[in-house]
């Protein structure tokens, strides 16, 4: 029996609950595994919570020696209160206030400012010796397939350019003798791998200058980001972890040696393919396209995929209301979510077999960058997330987020 067959026996996707998101914890635990191998044994992986804020999930990764990068307040107080030991916290706030500042270097995290305004902001606050703080640099090698996902570019709204603002960060080198690292970001889905790797040799080049200018022990601290894309479309094969520590070590030697301590920060590639949402369908209308059948999930959980059809997708399958692969003619199929919107769809006009209400839908790939962008439309509670193991022959269930109540979702907008 397939998980989605022995998740309906187990009593999941009832009428009170029609759908939910189950997550493999088995697929997670391997892909650190393979990230740990492939990257020098003493590099520092701060797992990107943006991607997946689950505290149950964030848990399971620092159980198994995970670091957490936190882009905001919020994130940050999440990375405590997963366990992690604050030195192996990364916060990366684009936007951070000075009491944010003076609270993250009292705990004892690691810090990547954004700009040299900020690192004149945390001069003023005198920071303590202990302190560990490094400067976003923007390697402007240039766009991806998607806009949104590309940050370095001359017009990004991160980091300091390498290309305009080489003086200013080796004055604020000469300046703050507190400032030991160097951070670099440069897209996540839509970039190929060759820029990423791009960015990487740039940063470790200035790196080099740093060194050729102040000393060789000038910085201590290399955080290469995250950003290996995953590959959501059946017919476009991504790179692998193994493909990109490879590119590395081909094309930036100097990062798998021991000058300087390295930072990752993935987030999409360890918890995109590790997760899918399946809901019952709650009814098919026939429209001059094509059949439409409509679900419990849609722009609230797939945001990007509802607002940017061209640049996010998601595989999506049909399956009968006890799991099993679906069979019969091909229609064109749209599926639908129930936000009152008229784009809240997942599925637009492919050739799928026609599901029945009382049917079961799924999407692929969730892991990552879904329900961390849960969207408040409509009032709709948050879904439950359910965590399965294989075991024995079996599978194993564990909440790993019960999901909202009506009395939850009052006392939100209450409040």
């Amino acid at each position: 029996m397939s998980v989605l067959e022995r998740a309906i026996s187990a009593g999941y996707l009832d009428d009170e609950q029609p759908w939910a998101v189950f997550f493999d914890l088995d697929a997670l635990h391997g892909r650190f595994k393979r990230l740990e191998r492939a990257f020098p044994a003493d590099t520092q992986h701060a797992v990107a919570i943006k991607a997946n804020p689950l505290l149950a999930v964030l848990r399971q990764l620092v159980n198994q020696g995970a670091g957490l990068e936190a882009a905001s307040m919020g994130e940050l107080r999440l990375a405590l209160a997963s366990g992690a030991n604050p030195a192996s916290i990364v916060f990366d706030s684009p936007a951070k206030t000075d009491t944010e500042l003076a609270e993250a270097m009292d705990a004892g995290v690691y810090i990547n400012a954004d700009s040299l305004d900020e690192l004149e902001r945390i001069h003023r606050l005198n920071p303590p010796d202990s302190a560990r703080i490094g400067i976003r640099v923007n390697p402007v090698v240039g766009g991806g397939s998607i806009e949104g996902t590309s940050v370095s570019t001359q017009s990004s709204k991160f980091g300091v350019s390498l290309l305009r603002s080489q003086r200013k960060l080796l004055a604020a080198f000469r300046n703050y003798p507190w400032l030991r690292g160097l951070h670099v970001h440069t897209g996540s889905q839509g970039y190929e791998l060759r820029r990423l790797v791009e960015g990487v040799r740039r940063c470790v080049d200035f790196a080099q200058k740093l060194a050729g200018e102040f000393g060789d022990g000038r910085i201590d601290t290399i955080d290469i980001g995250g950003g290996l894309p995953v590959g959501y479309r059946p017919h476009i094969e991504a790179p692998t972890i193994e493909d990109y520590a490879d590119a590395l070590r081909d094309r930036v030697p100097e990062i798998f040696g021991r000058r300087w301590r390295l930072i990752t920060e993935f987030g999409r590639w360890l918890h995109g393919p590790c997760a899918f949402a399946a809901s019952r369908v709650e009814t098919v209308k026939d429209s001059p396209r094509g059949p439409i059948a409509v679900i419990h999930f849609g722009a609230d959980l797939m945001l990007r995929r509802a607002y940017r059809p061209d640049d996010w997708y998601h595989k999506v399958t049909i399956h009968d209301e006890c799991g099993q692969v679906a069979t019969g003619d091909e229609v064109e199929l749209t599926v639908a979510g129930p936000l009152c919107f008229s784009g809240d769809l997942i599925v637009r006009g492919e050739r799928k077999v026609r599901p029945k209400p009382g049917g079961i839908i799924v999407a692929h790939d969730v892991g990552a960058y879904t329900f961390s962008m849960w969207s408040r439309y409509c009032s709709r509670p948050f879904p439950q997330v359910i965590g399965y193991r294989h075991t024995n022959g079996g599978v194993d269930f564990e909440m790993l987020h019960r999901g909202e109540s009506d009395a939850d979702l009052v006392t939100f907008w209450e409040r």
